[in-house]
């Protein structure tokens, strides 16, 4: 018996909510650097044999959850159709709404975790500091393709805290091993590891257009009508950045509300085709 995965169904199955329902532990689909030093290898990915990297559009801070983007899986996304609306009626507002409604992208990467390999692989995500980074490593001529698995290499992940970078968030560095390795003298192991892996464009809920559409419109009339106002500039959100769950209101001057953008935009057919629409 493979009594590691026997262990891992256990700890799984042991993991329950108050209400008698499972949760789900997210440590072993997903690794998150902690801070110090720790080695990974990137494995090829079981879904995309030319680029294990996968990148995916998310919303933050329409609801209390994350929202995958619809234009992932190659379906009309209503939040994008609004902020899209927005811009072609440019205000400043109107602007600074769009870009608090652009999906933010980030990164998906199987890897294994050295001195964890009994947790098998594992998704890392990251944003666009972390991607050039290993782009620029993947373009080397002299390191060549590090996920290669029988000439690969190995990657040091570094982390420092908040203490370190002036802000409430990790930051990480990549370094590339120079020495060339296979992924795991086991070839089973091997074959395992390259077949069975988490998919990232399975592991979130796809919403539907309506349920997209009722969330943006619950976002842009708040049942509280004190908590709305108009949309006052922020510093831009870096890729690599945690996206922010806020927005900022500035309840002070009466101007638009962002209900009535929205009412405005796509109830008025003198200005819209009905068959633009995205509602």
């Amino acid at each position: 018996m493979d009594l590691n995965a026997l262990k891992q169904k256990l700890d799984t199955l042991q993991q329950k909510t108050p209400t008698g329902g499972e949760k789900r532990d997210y440590t072993l689909t997903f690794w998150r650097p902690t801070v110090g030093k720790q080695q990974i290898r990137i494995v090829p990915s079981a879904f995309n044999s030319k680029n294990p990297f996968t990148e995916l559009k998310f919303y933050y801070g329409i609801t209390n959850k994350v929202m995958l983007s619809p234009l992932n899986y190659g379906e009309k996304d209503p939040i994008a159709l609004f902020a899209k609306k927005l811009r072609e009626e440019y205000t400043k507002e109107n602007y600074l709404l769009a870009k608090k409604l652009d999906a933010k992208t980030r990164v998906f990467v199987p890897v294994v975790v050295r001195g964890e390999e009994d947790k098998g692989v594992r998704l890392w995500q990251f944003g666009k500091l972390i991607y050039e980074e290993l782009l620029s490593l993947a373009v080397d001529e002299e390191i060549g393709d590090y996920t290669d698995i029988s000439s690969g290499r190995d990657l040091t992940i570094e982390t420092v805290g908040p203490e370190s970078t002036g802000t409430q968030y990790n930051k990480s560095s990549v370094r590339v091993r120079l020495k060339q390795t296979p992924l795991s003298e086991d070839a089973t192991l091997v074959e395992k590891w390259t077949k069975e892996q988490p998919d990232p464009n399975g592991e979130f809920k796809r919403f539907t257009f309506d349920e997209m559409k009722a969330a943006l419109e619950k976002w842009l009339s708040p049942e509280d009508a004190a908590d709305e106002g108009d949309i006052i500039s922020e510093p831009s959100e870096d890729f690599d950045d945690k996206p922010s769950s806020k927005f900022s209101l500035d309840t002070s001057k009466a101007k638009e509300t962002k209900s009535d953008k929205f009412d405005s935009l796509f109830d008025d057919d003198s200005k819209n085709k009905v068959d633009d629409l995205p509602f």
